[in-house]
């Protein structure tokens, strides 16, 4: 039996869905990283404390699997922002070794710098996008990361 020949398109395949976010995390990500070294602010720190705004008093360890890095790497960015008075970290309310990771006045008013610098990166990404389709939009990135790791807390 003849193999069957496969079909030819003139169209080059559609690019995956995967590297099209990879893409745009890219192009987030260069902006961002350049703008925030005006606050001496580092990517990683920023995530950090974005997180904390919205789960404040949680451990490193809990930091560093809902950022995806390592607990090594989510150290050495508590450490620096704990020295630098943008967090502090208190004893957990069970007791243990465990501390938790809270924002301070300092750290609220830094992040709301970084997220202006953010805002500005996402009206211009989003500028052709009108209020329903943006929530859409997050709905969905929200579903497609938990489905991916189930046991990290949702946006």
């Amino acid at each position: 039996m003849t193999p069957r020949p496969t079909p030819r398109t003139d169209q080059p395949p559609a690019p995956r869905l995967s590297y099209l976010v990879y893409r745009l995390e890219r192009r987030i990500r260069a902006p961002l990283d350049e703008a925030l070294t005006r606050y001496a602010v580092t990517t990683a720190a920023y995530m950090a404390l974005s997180e904390l705004r919205m789960r404040d008093g949680v451990s490193s360890a809990e930091l560093a699997r809902i950022a995806f890095v390592t607990p090594q790497a989510m150290n050495l960015v508590v450490r620096d922002l704990e020295q630098r008075g943008l967090i502090r970290r208190d004893p957990h309310p069970d007791g243990g070794r465990v501390l938790c990771v809270r924002l301070t006045r300092e750290g609220v008013s830094a992040l709301r710098h970084c997220d202006r610098v953010l805002d500005r990166i996402e009206e211009t990404m989003l500028a052709e996008f009108d209020d329903t389709t943006r929530e859409t939009l997050v709905e969905n990135l929200t579903m497609c990361a938990w489905a991916l790791h189930p046991d990290t807390p949702a946006g």
